[in-house]
């Protein structure tokens, strides 16, 4: 099928190749040209393993363009995978996809299927088909047809799905969704109407980013109690009802979903006069989980941050991402780098996004090489999950630090190791002694 997708960001350019890996006739289209460019000659705006390989294999059945109403020539089904950036009050801004729908609606020549792949509030899809009966001419049809991907495994997720979910208030629509995802097994898919599939994508993001929370307290108890967080992750972990993904105790969650959705389906909650004191709770325990780590970055230095050097091994919100949108690193060195200390950091593809929100600091420096950032450290920070900082040779940054002192806010270290090493080491959700 012939298929046009409008925004080539993480959402669309992710689906669109995959889309195009599947058989389809794809093209992407954005009103940036020079991205637009670039990915014509094959240059991928973000880092997402096997991407860029997946776009040459399929550089037949995809293409890319700035104009809009070529790329609706022809096409059946259009997906809107613009960005919804958080809105000053927490919602999702939604102009960029009204301005989207429009210019559909303005361009098209013949009935289209008009599919929000972005994640948008419940009753999105009223707002757009107000906007497509103004054509009296031409037939449109509105679904929805939320993402599920994880950024550093998205291209996994997309071919490998636990559900597809398709909302629908038309047969057409739904026989045009099951058409492009004929490949997929009928039991994979999820077929409902509209209202209830925008919402699934906030309710799902809400329900780990709660996971994750839980997990976060339990750590806290933990460490007070002298009890083992990672022992008793794993057993609750293995309780059927429960299950063990989103139970790694850690500095908190980002990222472009958990922190701007749950803050979107509170939003939208309001507007519903329904309160969702949990989902409002987490968002506070979020906060709170940052400064905790902060405080105890400084309870670990005695206090004394002035002039002492501080290594931070990982920015991006998590591994095998570029992306630092509500990254807890972040969040940490923009609080820790206030003090009259020297800020060091390593990330292995997000070092370009951090030097635009840690812009206005000028006590930092970035470092390309790990090794390079603990040199006369006082402390060293794991901050993002990247599995090669479990591969470093702990003995030679023994050698380069100044105070041998891990904190480990991902606990992805093997502590019994690093301590032979002669390292003080931290873990999370442990008694430190």
């Amino acid at each position: 099928m012939k298929i046009a997708i409008v925004g080539t960001g993480y959402v669309g350019l992710v689906s669109g190749v995959c889309l195009a890996s599947l058989g389809h006739q794809v093209t992407c289209v954005d009103k940036d040209f020079t991205k637009i460019k670039n990915l014509r000659n094959g240059v991928i705006p973000i880092y997402e393993p096997g991407l860029s390989e997946l776009l040459k294999k399929v550089e037949n059945n995809i293409n890319f363009t700035d104009n809009l109403g070529d790329a609706l020539i022809g096409c059946k089904a259009i997906f809107i995978a613009v960005g919804t950036p958080q809105d000053e009050d927490g919602s999702a801004d939604l102009k960029y996809v009204i301005q989207c729908a429009e210019e559909i609606v303005e361009k098209s020549k013949d009935d289209k299927v008009i599919i929000t792949k972005s994640t948008v509030p419940v009753h999105t899809g009223e707002k757009i088909k107000k906007i497509t009966d103004s054509r009296k001419d031409i037939k449109f049809y509105i679904a929805s047809n939320p993402e599920f991907l994880r950024e550093g495994c998205a291209i996994f997720d997309f071919i490998n799905p636990d559900r597809i979910v398709i909302g629908s208030n038309d047969d057409y629509s739904k026989d045009i969704l099951l058409e492009i995802y004929s490949s997929f097994s009928i039991e994979k898919i999820v077929t409902t109407d509209i209202a209830t599939a925008e919402l699934i994508k906030y309710a799902s993001n809400s329900f780990l980013a709660t996971k994750i929370s839980f997990i976060n307290e339990m750590a806290d108890l933990c460490e007070k109690t002298g009890a083992s967080i990672k022992n008793l992750s794993y057993a609750i972990g293995l309780d059927s009802r429960i299950g063990n993904k989103f139970l790694n105790a850690g500095p908190g969650f980002g990222g472009s979903c958990f922190p701007k959705d749950i803050m979107a389906i509170v939003n939208m909650s309001k507007k519903y006069d329904c309160k969702l004191s949990l989902i409002e709770s987490v968002i506070d325990s979020n906060k709170i989980r940052q400064e905790k780590m902060s405080k105890k970055i400084v309870a670990i230095l005695d206090n004394q941050l002035s002039n002492k050097n501080i290594t931070f091994l990982g920015l991006a919100f998590k591994g095998n991402t570029d992306d630092t949108r509500y990254s807890p690193s972040i969040s940490i060195i923009k609080k820790i780098a206030r003090n009259n200390c020297i800020i060091k950091v390593n990330d292995f593809q997000a070092l370009e996004n951090a030097k635009k929100d840690l812009a206005e600091f000028n006590n930092i420096r970035y470092h390309q090489d790990p090794y390079e950032a603990c040199t006369d450290s006082d402390l060293i920070v794991i901050a993002t999950e990247w599995n090669e900082y479990s591969k470093l040779d702990y003995s030679i940054i023994f050698s380069k630090a100044r105070d041998k002192k891990i904190l480990d806010l991902r606990n992805i270290l093997d502590g019994e190791k690093i301590q032979k090493i002669g390292f003080k080491y931290f873990a999370i959700g442990k008694k430190n002694d």
